[in-house]
């Protein structure tokens, strides 16, 4: 069995059902794919590096995957997961800002009691909690 071409496999169909699931349309998004272009072209330079048949650092047993090496002796299936990882933490990001923006966009414009009792009027376009604060004001 070529178990990590299996794995590979379902993670890409796990990801697809992620986006189609959680409705951030990702997917459809010219900005993800260029995203997807850059991780792929540094993924080319460092696997292929970690991969290369001439003096590998990471052994693949020939049992658990297909065999088909592209460019630079990098598996197929490591682009596979490249894609899965990427994409899901991708997707969970953006499911996360439609939800805090849906929380934002529930309460209005309102103010509320941070952590110090202090009352601070929320801006519905950024739709910040009251307890985040600016990572400039937090340095300093």
């Amino acid at each position: 069995m070529r178990e990590y071409t299996v794995l590979a496999v379902l993670a890409v169909l796990a990801t697809i059902a992620l986006e189609r699931w959680s409705g951030t349309r990702v997917f459809a998004r010219a900005q993800f794919w260029i995203s997807m272009a850059i991780v792929f072209g540094f993924q080319v330079l460092v696997d292929g590096w970690l991969t290369k048949l001439s003096a590998p650092i990471v052994l693949y047993s020939p049992d658990e995957f297909l065999g088909i090496r592209w460019p630079w002796d990098v598996p197929v299936e490591d682009y596979l997961f490249g894609f899965a990882m990427v994409g899901g933490a991708i997707i969970l990001w953006e499911r996360a800002k439609q939800r805090r923006q849906a929380r934002a966009a529930g309460s209005g414009a309102t103010g509320r009691a941070g952590a110090s009792g202090a009352t601070r009027t929320t801006d519905t376009t950024r739709a910040a909690p009251a307890h985040e604060e600016d990572a400039c004001s937090r340095d300093q």
